[in-house]
Order: C-alpha cells, then sequence, then structure tokens
C-alpha cells in the first residue's frame, strides 16, 4: 500500500494512494484513512483524485536519524573511508518538506549537493530492537534526498548546520508499506537534475543493511512512529544551483521532485 499525507481545503489527512504511477497524479485516487496509518487502520471509502490535493511530507518525523558513508563509493569520490561503525546524524524536523516544495538555497552556503536515498518509516515506537525484530517496526520506505552545504560540512567539521538547515530532507511522495527487508535490499535508487541522471545505483551497495541500522541505532535511542532513518547515498553526489529541478526515483516506491529557490 502507497500511504499519503495530504491537504485540501485546509485540511490534513492520510490516504491510500489507489493507481498505477510513480509520482505523477494523473489517474491516482486517494482513499481516505480514517485516523493514522499506524497499527491497524480503515479506509474510509471517501476518494479524492489526487490532483485535486497537495502532497505533504508523508510522515511528520520526531526525528530523522541519517546514515553517512554507508556507499563505498560515495564515501570514495569525497575522499573518505567506510567507517568501522555506522556515522549516524540528525536532521530537524525543520528541514522536512514534501514533493513539490522548493528547496531554499542557503545563505551561508556556496556549494549544495543532492543525495537520493532510500528512507526507512518507523511504524512502531521501539527501543534496542533485536535483528529478527526490525521488520516488525518498519512502516515502509519513502525517497529522500539528504540536501548537504558541502562546503559548510568541510569547514565547521561537523554537519548540523550543513545538512539540517531548512528544507534539506525531502521526503516523498508517499510511504510504500509493500515492501520487504529483503526487497529493500536490492533496490535502484536514481537522481535527475534537470532531467539529466547524476547517481544511479542500488541499495544492495549499501555497506550496512536497514536491518544494521536500525539495530544500531536503538541501541542508542527510542525511535518513534513517524521517525525516518536515511540509509546513505549512492556515488554521484553534484552540485545543485537556483533554478534547478532535481528528482530522486527508487524502484517500486516513486519519484520525489523539488526546484531549487534562493532563499528569500
Amino acid at each position: 500500500m502507497r500511504i499519503a499525507r495530504f491537504s485540501i481545503d485546509g485540511n490534513v489527512a492520510f490516504g491510500a494512494v489507489e493507481g498505477e504511477g510513480t509520482g505523477d497524479p494523473a489517474g491516482l485516487v486517494l482513499d481516505v484513512i480514517k485516523g493514522i496509518p499506524y497499527g491497524d487502520f480503515e479506509l474510509s471509502g471517501t476518494k479524492i483524485p489526487l490532483d485535486k490535493v497537495r502532497l505533504l511530507p508523508p510522515v511528520l518525523p520526531n526525528k530523522v536519524v541519517a546514515i553517512g558513508r554507508n556507499y563505498a563509493e560515495h564515501a570514495a569520490e569525497l575522499g573518505n573511508e567506510v567507517p568501522e561503525v555506522p556515522v549516524a546524524f540528525l536532521k530537524p524536523t525543520t528541514s522536512v518538506i514534501g514533493t513539490g516544495d522548493a528547496i531554499e538555497y542557503p545563505s551561508f552556503s556556496g556549494e549544495v549537493h543532492h543525495e537520493a536515498e532510500l528512507a526507512v518509516v518507523i511504524g512502531r515506537l521501539c527501543r534496542d530492537v533485536p535483528r529478527d525484530r526490525v521488520k516488525d517496526v518498519v512502516l515502509g520506505y519513502t525517497c529522500a534526498n539528504d540536501v548537504t552545504a558541502r562546503d559548510a560540512q568541510r569547514r565547521e567539521q561537523q554537519w548540523a548546520r550543513a545538512k539540517g538547515f531548512d528544507t534539506s530532507c525531502p521526503l516523498g511522495p508517499w510511504v510504500e508499506t509493500g515492501i520487504d527487508l529483503a526487497r529493500a535490499g536490492d533496490l535502484a535508487i536514481q537522481c535527475t537534475v534537470n532531467g539529466e541522471q547524476r547517481q544511479l545505483g542500488r541499495t544492495s551497495d549499501m555497506v550496512r543493511s536497514v536491518e544494521d541500522l536500525v539495530v544500531h541505532i536503538t541501541e542508542a535511542m527510542t525511535l518513534l512512529p513517524g521517525d525516518v532513518i536515511l540509509t546513505g547515498t549512492p556515488a554521484g553526489v553534484g552540485p545543485l544551483n537556483v533554478g534547478d529541478e532535481v528528482a530522486v526515483t527508487i524502484e517500486g516506491i516513486g519519484t520525489l521532485t523539488n526546484k531549487v529557490i534562493k532563499r528569500g
């Protein structure tokens, strides 16, 4: 099931996306969900054409836990080695935007990069999750772009501003719940800028799997329903400029599209 979060006429709700497509709303409809999509829920039977609503970030996470250097080729392209243990950092909730929303180029940077990533959406409160229970705490998956002020990352030796500025965490277009852990471990992931391919890889190239990351993160902190884990980016990261349109497409999930604008 594809679960979207949307607004219409000032109201915000979740809905199940019906129809075929990866991001183009034409022909798709939403069956409005009663309540929130964590645990058991029901469909209302109220149908709304997707092109009549505004898609929002598919979840409102309490926190986004991101993993750096989880693809060996990406680590190498930036002159880094794969770390002995996963490198985790946090992106604030104020960084989260949805498909169609604008990425605002930060005033403190002159070198902003795209980073296409598979995002794991947590479906239940969890801590100290054993490997064989990871499947029970994952709601589904969505597309993410870990937008990074690369010059600030190098200059500051710390990633809070470089990766946590407003609008630096696009998520969407929806959460796909029909992907199991095995399939999540081998999905094609692509990034285009103005229609030109920049990144193309597979999640099978991740150094640490989704299971590894959930176990590692929950050793340290409690994850809440709607929290998001970013699993790292393949090689091919590169610059974004004002006016660019960047799209992240992940096999079996959909396409997340955002334009870059000057911060006003």
